[in-house]
């Protein structure tokens, strides 16, 4: 009565504003005694709307809202519900009596149980379920069955029966499907929905496909993604007591898919972003795992293949690497399972004893085609394929049903494969693949780094046993000690601190026992061993080495110098400043191998390769050091910690300071400061420069030596010198002419460029600085006028 009643009240508007429509003209001639149509009886305007069921329709979609139309239903559906079950002329259920739970009626409601249903289980698999249920109850239908896509095998499907068969991923536990799943079948390859009863005829389907079955009809709708790929088929069906599925049937379960789909793709993106979470989690506890807690390569294979197993769930695990050589691949632990513990703990000897290694050629099995192709290989059945060895199975017992084998990469070569046996659910799918790839590149990263890992410490071993080797044969001996303490340190040396004292006058041993009295003469015996400083001399003197000049005696000669500097100009240097200069020099050459930076940079040889600068100079520091950390050699031990820093700190730059490549740039500064007159001895800056100069002073000394001295030196020099243009010929690069023993004409003329652009200018610059050091500078400019004679002779004698 309430639409007869609005319809009537309408009326008059229409009335007016449609008086020439044909319904009201045609309404006007019916009702022509009434003179005002708000009179109208319900009866009448009943009765006009049974027979213009075209102005009814016209009026509710123009005139009613939406929210009114819903209400009526909603009342209609209650008043059937009370009433016997309304059927229609051809004997079917009314749809609209389900319109309740469409989306129209219901949309709101429906939206917000499923957004619910996602906050507390944002699965794929639940909305499906939830979906399914919803929809099933919208149908009127009895029941439903969700058949779920294969990920391996897109045109398989799976039966999931409850919400209940569902992994803690979300993914559904699958059954097989039963053979009355034909119409499910279709419906997935055609993804047209099919509406089906008993009894009826289809070619596309066999004959009494429903026959055995309590359903008596059945509606099979596809469930996709809005990309169209196919996410599930659901089967709705009823028993014989009930009607068949409808076209109304239809449009009510798409329009709830077409919302249903949306949190369906919600569902699997969040499922996806906490399937990639997981990964990197499990991926930064792998990296911390192998890469901080490197042991050896045993441990490490063991950790790849545990954290393997996890990661895709499966039984058991093996981890072969790939001999180069021997092109194989081989195994010291072959088989990791989740018994493993248990198997340990029931025989405890087994520990002890080695691990058994397997090898077999590349090409062999799953694993060795793998190796060989670098292609994965995800096999369903083990024993379906002919490239599985079974004779393994058949010695343990165990059953290999399903196989993942991946490679392992460095570098674009093969290095390793990874094979897990039996998932614990299932099969091993896509998602397993693409999580072991990633998961295999860090394998490959680590097995790397494993490899590195044990090629240093196998050199760090070989470099210790080395280190002892060295160390006995370039350590003095006790025996050099007590013969030290035995002969005695002397008293005094006379002219031992006059810039004119020859090397060349004492033997090697003397040289050992005026060390020590220079040092004693200098520095006392109150914070210095004196035993200590013996064994430290008679070390220092045995690692030089036995080349023509760069040799024990050229050490003890730079270190007599500098100590004649020192000792001529005791308040010019502090005390910790003279104990650098003093060892610095004595050290500075140790282990040279009579060739310059030039030849071993051009050489390529290994100490250019670890200092690109003062190639020579810094190894000189090293062994320095060495022989300081050696055992009873530490003559700075007293020192406190402070002054220990600072005096090693001075050794090195004094050493350095020889390296002729900077004495240019350090005497074009001091000379700049000299000039300006801004020198100051206040300023550390300039202190250094000073002990550069006089580092390099004492270094060339014997230019400044007297003549007798001076010829000698200069003979073993060009020894020297020769040797090392023999080995640049021997390497087929042309020597410069003084290092040409095929130029004996150029020593002279070499001389002259040397003291004339080197030393002169040295000395000149120490003297203005150090007024004591005036001898040698004099000294220098007599043996650069004899050079010139000679130079000038052999012009005559070649003219």
């Amino acid at each position: 009565m309430e639409i007869l009643t609005r319809i009537a009240g309408g009326f008059a508007g229409l009335w007016r504003s449609r008086r020439r429509s044909h319904h009201h003209e045609h309404f006007e001639e019916t009702t022509q005694n009434n003179t005002n149509p708000s009179d109208l009886t319900a009866h009448e305007v009943s009765k006009y709307l049974k027979n213009n069921a075209d102005f009814l329709d016209t009026f509710i979609m123009d005139e009613i809202q939406l929210e009114q139309l819903e209400r009526w239903m909603i009342r209609k559906t209650q008043r059937l519900r009370k009433a016997p079950q309304a059927t229609g002329k051809n004997g079917r259920k009314t749809s609209l009596s389900r319109w309740k739970f469409c989306v129209h009626a219901d949309k709101r409601q429906m939206l917000q149980d499923l957004i619910h249903s996602l906050q507390l289980r944002p699965t794929k698999m639940h909305v499906l379920w939830e979906l399914a249920s919803c929809i099933c109850s919208a149908v009127n239908a009895d029941g439903f069955r969700l058949y779920l896509t294969d990920t391996m095998d897109k045109d398989s499907l799976h039966l999931c029966l409850s919400n209940s068969f569902i992994d803690e991923n979300g993914d559904p536990k699958p059954l097989k499907i039963k053979s009355d799943a034909a119409i499910p079948n279709y419906v997935a390859k055609s993804r047209e929905p099919i509406r089906f009863s008993k009894g009826d005829i289809d070619q596309r389907f066999p004959e009494n496909v429903l026959q055995k079955s309590e359903m008596a009809h059945v509606m099979c709708q596809p469930i996709v993604y809005p990309d169209g790929s196919l996410v599930a088929v659901l089967e709705l069906w009823r028993r014989d007591c009930g009607s068949p599925f409808y076209e109304e049937d239809e449009e009510i379960g798409c329009s709830y898919l077409v919302w249903g789909g949306i949190a369906i793709h919600y569902a699997h993106l969040n499922l996806v972003g906490l399937k990639q979470r997981k990964l990197n989690e499990f991926l930064l506890a792998v990296v911390k795992s192998i890469f901080q807690d490197m042991v050896s390569m045993d441990m490490l294979v063991s950790k790849i293949m545990n954290f393997a197993q996890r990661l895709v769930d499966a039984d058991r695990a093996s981890l072969f690497l790939v001999d180069s050589r021997s092109k194989e691949l081989y195994a010291t632990i072959f088989d990791v399972g989740c018994d493993d513990k248990e198997n340990k703990s029931d025989n405890e000897s087994e520990q002890f004893k080695a691990p058994k290694e397997i090898r077999f050629p590349m090409g062999t099995g799953i694993a060795g085609q793998v190796a060989m192709t670098g292609e994965v290989l995800n096999i369903v059945d083990a024993y379906a394929d002919a490239r599985f060895n079974r004779s393994i199975d058949q010695l343990t017992g165990y059953k290999t049903e399903t196989i993942l084998c991946m490679p392992i990469f460095i570098r674009g070569n093969v290095i390793g494969v990874v094979q897990m046996v039996n998932k614990r659910t299932g099969y091993f799918n896509k998602e397993d693949e693409e999580a072991f790839e990633m998961f295999a590149i860090y394998c490959g990263l680590a097995l790397h780094h494993a490899k590195l890992y044990d090629k240093i410490r196998r050199s760090e071993q070989k470099y210790r046993v080395a280190l002892e080797v060295l160390s006995y044969h370039n350590t003095c001996t006790e025996q050099e000690v007590d013969r030290c303490l035995s002969v005695g340190i002397p008293q005094n040396v006379p002219g031992i601190d006059k810039y004119d004292f020859s090397p060349f006058n004492i033997d090697d041993f003397e040289k050992v026992i005026y060390s020590v009295y220079m040092f004693k003469d200098l520095f006392g015996y109150g914070r210095f061993d004196r035993n200590c400083l013996i064994r430290f001399t008679l070390t220092v003197k045995k690692n030089y080495r036995r080349v023509p000049y760069h040799n024990w005696t050229h050490g003890f000669s730079v270190a007599n110098t500098m100590y004649s500097i020192i000792k001529n100009c005791s308040s010019v240097f502090r005390p910790n400043e003279c104990l650098a200069l003093f060892i610095g020099s004595l050290c500075h050459d140790l282990d040279h191998r009579g060739k310059n930076n030039k030849f071993m940079l051009d050489t390529e040889a290994p100490l250019a390769a670890i200092y690109s600068t003062s190639t020579m100079e810094h190894h000189h520091f090293n062994q320095t050091v060495t022989i300081l950390q050696q055992e009873g050699h530490n003559i700075f031990s007293k020192l406190n910690s402070n002054e220990y820093k600072q005096v090693l700190s001075l050794i090195k730059h004094c050493i350095l300071a020889t390296d002729l490549a900077l004495f240019f740039p350090n005497k074009q500064k001091l000379n700049a400061l000299v000039d300006e007159e801004k020198f100051s001895w206040t300023i550390t800056e300039h202190r250094m420069l000073i002990q550069a100069i006089a580092m390099t002073g004492a270094d060339l000394s014997a230019s400044a030596k007297p003549w007798e001295i001076q010829t000698e030196t200069v003979k073993v020099i060009f020894a020297e010198f020769y040797d090392q243009g023999d080995e640049e010929k021997k390497a087929g690069r042309k020597p410069i002419p003084m290092m040409d023993r095929d130029q004996p004409e150029q020593q002279a003329t070499s001389q002259l460029g040397f003291l004339s652009e080197i030393c002169i200018p040295c000395y000149r610059l120490l003297n203005r600085l150090i007024p004591e050091t005036e001898p040698m500078l004099n000294m220098c400019n007599e043996n650069l006028d004899k050079w010139n004679k000679i130079a000038e002779e052999n012009k005559k004698n070649k003219g």
